[in-house]
């Protein structure tokens, strides 16, 4: 786990610094801030349409063989990608092709590798894993972008495409020496017959259905999972985006500057390490905890749209931060420990799928409120959107709840049946 977890820092360093790079690559090729927003989209788009597939193939294929692999892939794109940079041969539309591969390639890797690292722990320990995972992304996002800065200025510009491939090599170079720990969930699933059944996992000519439909069906017959997806959605598009938010709050209504925006920016970081390092303390995370950690920072929000002054506003940021961090680390632990091991891979494709679409849908919503509202009203009457929602399904939850009576007999009495419902 501690290889995996420097491996997992090594790679998402890699890919904040290739992130924030092609950002100013595209700029500089197109002159065009939409150009850039559309590479973006090429490159999530994929995740829109096939991380189903993606998660399908996961549950299908060997675990590690599979993480292996994709990690290679994307390491290669990343290396065609700074050749052609290198050599200014790269133009929009090969940038957007490679965007999408990589998009593609994605909707495979990322399931894969997430359950792969929730394989070298026991069972039990899974929510602290996936928090130090969190942790991890934080510190990784952190360092890639001050990378950015420092491979743009001193090596140019392809040195960071050059620099994701080698933390991508050294990810799937790590692969092969990850042994699942004892206790960790068994898969025993039908493996095809033309595959290797991997470390973890049990060959069975019979066995649970590993099609897409199934994990489809899977996924909208668990409440538990719909009712995250609601939460984590209207939170989404309402709240979080405070990179955009807060920005136009504080360069407009309380008149600072860039420099103060990036104390913002530093103080939401610091935040999310720290709510990431809470998070991996959880031992059994639930939905209800989700709900409750997201309507406190919908309120926090709320405050932090009235703040008189920038230094109110800092000192809110904070907890919004780690209520956020937290809310996250305690809603994917649900999301991969919930269902089944078999149907692990199927139900983080599907909710690739699904927010792919928030985080498409979530920054024009978000816009179009504050065009009307401004950033003030948008921030609360975001937050009340959110708070509003969760408290109506909790409600709506206790209202359906069957509430225990007694059946009196002649001989005996029955306490604790539950009570027949309208529906009933």
């Amino acid at each position: 786990m501690r290889w995996w977890s420097v491996a997992n820092f090594v790679s998402n360093a890699g890919t904040w610094m290739q992130l924030t790079v092609q950002n100013l690559l595209v700029l500089q090729i197109t002159g065009s801030a939409a150009a850039t927003g559309l590479s973006m989209s090429v490159q999530a788009a994929p995740a829109l349409l096939i991380s189903v597939l993606g998660g399908a193939a996961v549950d299908r294929w060997p675990r590690k063989l599979t993480a292996a692999v994709s990690q290679a892939v994307l390491g290669a794109i990343a290396f065609t990608t700074a050749v052609l940079v290198a050599l200014d041969l790269i133009d929009m539309t090969s940038l957007m092709v490679l965007a999408a591969l990589t998009g593609i390639v994605a909707t495979v890797d990322n399931p894969a590798c997430a359950l792969l690292g929730n394989d070298l722990v026991p069972a039990e320990d899974v929510p602290s894993a996936i928090g130090v995972g969190a942790l991890v992304h934080q510190a990784g996002r952190l360092a890639g972008a001050a990378l950015a800065g420092v491979a743009v200025g001193f090596l140019g510009t392809s040195a960071a495409y050059f620099g994701n491939g080698l933390s991508f090599l050294f990810v799937a170079s790590v692969i092969p020496f990850l042994r699942p720990a004892a206790g960790a969930a068994r898969r025993d699933v039908p493996v095809p017959d033309d595959t290797v059944a991997g470390p973890g996992e049990t060959r069975s000519g019979t066995g649970p259905d590993l099609t897409v439909r199934e994990g489809l069906a899977y996924f909208w017959r668990r409440p538990r999972l719909v009712a995250l997806a609601g939460v984590t959605g209207i939170s989404s598009v309402f709240g979080r985006n405070y990179g955009l938010t807060l920005a136009v709050l504080v360069t407009g209504p309380l008149a600072g500057g860039a420099g103060s925006f990036g104390t913002v920016s530093t103080v939401l970081a610091v935040g999310g390490i720290l709510g990431a390092v809470l998070g991996a303390r959880l031992r059994k995370p639930s939905v209800r905890l989700v709900g409750a950690l997201a309507a406190a920072g919908a309120l926090l929000q709320v405050v932090a749209g009235l703040s008189p002054s920038l230094a109110v506003l800092i000192a809110l940021v904070l907890p919004m931060a780690v209520v956020e961090s937290v809310s996250d680390t305690a809603g994917t632990a649900v999301l991969q420990t919930d269902p089944p091991a078999h149907m692990r891979g199927r139900v983080l494709g599907v909710w690739g799928s699904i927010g792919t679409v928030w985080g498409l849908g979530g920054p024009p919503a978000l816009g179009l409120l504050m065009e009307l509202a401004g950033p003030r009203g948008a921030l609360v009457t975001g937050g009340l959107l959110i708070a509003g929602a969760i408290g109506a399904g909790a409600l709506l939850r206790r209202r359906r709840t069957t509430a225990p009576v007694v059946l009196r007999t002649q001989e005996h009495e029955a306490p604790g049946r539950p009570a027949l419902t309208p529906a009933a």
